[in-house]
């Protein structure tokens, strides 16, 4: 089995203008994610997909691969889609989203576990223990529920499930996790879902990945320890620069 890892990097951010680029202790958001999505040894490839020439520089300068895509594109899965149409050997295709630079080898694993083991799920993504009291109704933390086969039931920005008048301890109880925003896709699958129409509830909660549970094809979610710093905020990237990254 091949695995690329796709990274799609755009310069333009209403809440964090030219993130990419911007330093996180001493070196690019970017260079951030590339290098530590290298350190995972089994990746067979690993591609900064951008359509800008600064954040290109970026990655060629620590001798990285990068892909040009069409500044048009709608989407960080299209723009992931559009790469792995130029690679038909590869099997699998992880989307990293390119404000994760704290993203850990490990976790890249545990996201293509199930197809390491035989599974053959049409995407898999990743999550970890919801912390209840901070982000079970914070509408920055996407909350998923899973079936008893750790296959995604639903995503959502708000309070899920209902806990019915039970104390709200009770939520850590049920399979309700932590989203994080990376996935991985059967290739042949990813080149199906760009096309996909939008749906729903995908256009109601602003999340793309219910696009393909609305069509009926299944998500599964792997766990993983611990979360990470994500950037789309000044808040997170202060925050970023005292965290201590570990791998």
């Amino acid at each position: 089995m091949k695995t690329l890892c796709v990274i799609p990097s755009r310069i333009g951010s209403t809440r964090l203008p030219r993130k990419p680029l911007l330093p996180i202790q001493g070196k690019p958001l970017v260079q951030w994610v590339y290098e530590n999505a290298s350190k995972c040894p089994i990746l067979d490839k690993v591609i900064v997909a951008t359509d800008n020439e600064e954040i290109a520089e970026v990655i060629k300068n620590i001798d990285g691969n990068v892909e040009f895509t069409d500044p048009n594109i709608r989407t960080g899965s299209d723009r992931v889609a559009a790469v792995a149409e130029k690679y038909p050997d590869m099997d699998i295709v992880i989307n990293l989203q390119g404000d994760e630079p704290f993203i850990k080898p490990k976790m890249l694993e545990q996201l293509i576990e199930p197809y390491l083991e035989g599974d053959d799920p049409e995407m898999t993504t990743l999550a970890y223990e919801l912390d209840v009291e901070k982000d079970y109704e914070n509408p920055g933390a996407v909350k998923v529920i899973t079936d008893l086969n750790k296959n995604a039931i639903y995503f959502s920005r708000s309070p899920i499930p209902n806990p019915n008048k039970q104390p709200k301890s009770s939520i850590s109880k049920m399979p309700v996790y932590h989203h994080m925003g990376l996935y991985a896709f059967k290739r042949d699958f990813l080149l199906k879902f760009r096309n996909l129409p939008q749906t729903p509830l995908e256009i109601s909660e602003s999340l793309e990945q219910l696009r393909a549970l609305e069509h009926g094809y299944r998500i599964r979610v792997c766990l993983t320890e611990e979360g990470t710093v994500e950037i789309n905020t000044p808040e997170d990237l202060a925050k970023a620069e005292s965290f201590s990254y570990n791998m």
